[in-house]
């Protein structure tokens, strides 16, 4: 990395409210595999009424939270809409899981209750389904090498993709986005929401490392290449659930 001096800064939304299913596990997993390539991060923990200055922040994380928590989040999260709309048109990464993922979108619609509007990050929408999707997941992608990815999905909302926003990755195992169309995920921009648990990150370090890549390209608006570290015990871990249905 030529010698540089790279930090990051990441921003945490809500940790105290969404934080079930490990997906803290994310962050601390870009925090890590930054660190062992001497590239500083700061962390910053966002709770309710707190401000978010988007000039600092090239990474952005929430993750998975219960209904109550996931209604006081969308209620917040409308105070900062149109802000996170500019830090998402200039390029900062989000990175959403689950009920995260749903409020990137334009609304979540539950069996019982109001809907909960979405900060539209994302040009998707969710209904409450019938069914349970519960189980491993095996997707690819076609924007990076490796191109699998896994994790394990625990959600009965069904997530729609409309105009520019793509998948995130094609099902190749699992139900993903809707049980239907195959797509798991959704991706615009550098916004990426999905419905992988697990945590996600730690059983993908190609991924993680694809995350950071894009969060020190927009801090400072130049490719820059990672320096290769041993990923061998993720890797492991990445494989044994490439194709697991149990």
């Amino acid at each position: 990395m030529n010698g540089r001096n790279f930090k990051i800064n990441i921003a945490h939304l809500y940790p105290k409210l969404l934080n079930i299913y490990g997906d803290w596990g994310n962050v601390l997993t870009i925090k890590k595999r930054c660190e062992w390539r001497n590239i500083e991060v700061t962390i910053d923990s966002i709770d309710i009424n707190d401000t978010i200055d988007i000039k600092k922040y090239d990474f952005y994380f929430l993750g998975g939270g219960q209904d109550q928590q996931q209604i006081a989040v969308a209620k917040e999260l409308q105070k900062h809409k149109s802000s996170l709309q500019d830090a998402r048109d200039e390029k900062a990464v989000f990175l959403a899981i689950c009920g995260g993922y749903q409020l990137l979108g334009h609304y979540y619609q539950p069996h019982n209750g109001e809907k909960l509007q979405g900060i539209s990050l994302l040009d998707a929408y969710t209904i409450a389904g019938d069914k349970r999707f519960i189980g491993n997941v095996t997707a690819k992608c076609d924007y990076m090498i490796p191109n699998t990815l896994v994790g394990f999905e625990n959600h009965s909302g069904l997530t729609y993709l409309q105009g520019e926003t793509e998948p995130m990755a094609t099902v190749k195992i699992g139900n993903g986005n809707n049980g239907k169309d195959k797509t798991e995920g959704a991706r615009y921009e550098n916004v990426f929401g999905t419905y992988l648990h697990g945590s996600f990150l730690p059983k993908n370090p190609h991924f993680a490392d694809y995350l950071i890549s894009l969060a020190l390209k927009k801090r400072y608006k130049e490719e820059i290449k990672l320096i290769t570290i041993d990923s061998e015990l993720e890797n492991l871990a990445h494989q044994s659930l490439v194709n697991k249905k149990y």
